[in-house]
């Protein structure tokens, strides 16, 4: 039973327990636009309004953060958490960080040595890296570029692409083997994408990780640890061979 407030004005006299109902509403509007048909398009639309952003240029210095703000909101709205998403260590941390790093080192060596030059030789371009040529012998653009690599590129791309992103359309086919092979496709394709200023060279070759970061993700039940570890990996290998003067295609 509701509580009466005492007030000098008896038109004002209002429950105490009023606000109770009214959070309870607010949430059960919250359940209903969550499982409405409205929220999955309108996840999609923002998505791409973002991607659309940052091709135009106005999005700095990342689209991942507004992504990621996406994806909260969405999980929120669902009763999902990050951790219902895979984000936890994969057992231990000795097996986490050591399948990681594994993954990460093959990662790099099949782009390098395989994938990189194959597609070199297709489209006669080597990824566009010139984003990055400040790094080259600097000590300092390496220590910013490797900070950005365990937050924004590491933990973020893998939460927002493996965690979010296939997981959404994985549930839109009901969870079943087809979805999720659709969605490590789509998943994969827009991780590609988001890569555009690296040229067709560039985006392709991150569409391959994304596959091998997917696939690792489904492997590992889900788990995004090892994605993050591994992907982590990759781009630090990467931006320590860019301060050497020895990544390939870059003088």
């Amino acid at each position: 039973m509701a509580e009466w407030s005492n007030a000098a004005d008896s038109k004002s006299v209002v429950p105490i327990g009023y606000r109770g109902f009214e959070s309870l509403s607010l949430r059960h509007s919250f359940l209903r636009l969550a499982d409405s048909k409205v929220l999955v398009p309108a996840e999609f639309a923002l998505i791409a309004a973002v991607y659309v952003a940052d091709w135009a240029g106005y999005i700095v210095p990342s689209k991942i953060p507004y992504l990621l703000v996406l994806a909260w909101i969405s999980l929120r709205l669902r009763g999902v958490r990050w951790r219902d998403l895979g984000f936890t260590r994969y057992g231990t941390w000795t097996k986490t960080l050591g399948l990681g790093i594994a993954a990460g080192v093959a990662i790099e060596a099949l782009e390098l040595f395989v994938t990189q030059p194959l597609l070199a030789a297709l489209t006669g371009t080597m990824p566009d890296l010139s984003a990055f040529d400040r790094v080259a012998g600097s000590v300092k653009w390496l220590s910013i570029s490797l900070a950005f690599t365990w937050t924004l590129f590491a933990f973020g791309e893998e939460l927002v692409f493996r965690g979010y992103l296939m997981t959404r359309i994985a549930d839109m086919g009901g969870g079943s083997r087809a979805s999720w092979a659709i969605a490590l496709i789509v998943a994969s394709l827009a991780f590609g994408l988001s890569h555009f200023h690296q040229g067709i060279t560039g985006v392709t070759e991150n569409l391959i990780d994304g596959m091998i970061l997917g696939a690792l993700y489904l492997a590992c039940g889900r788990n995004l640890a090892v994605p993050i570890v591994a992907h982590g990996t990759t781009d630090t290998v990467d931006f320590l061979l860019i301060f050497l003067h020895q990544y390939p295609g870059m003088s």
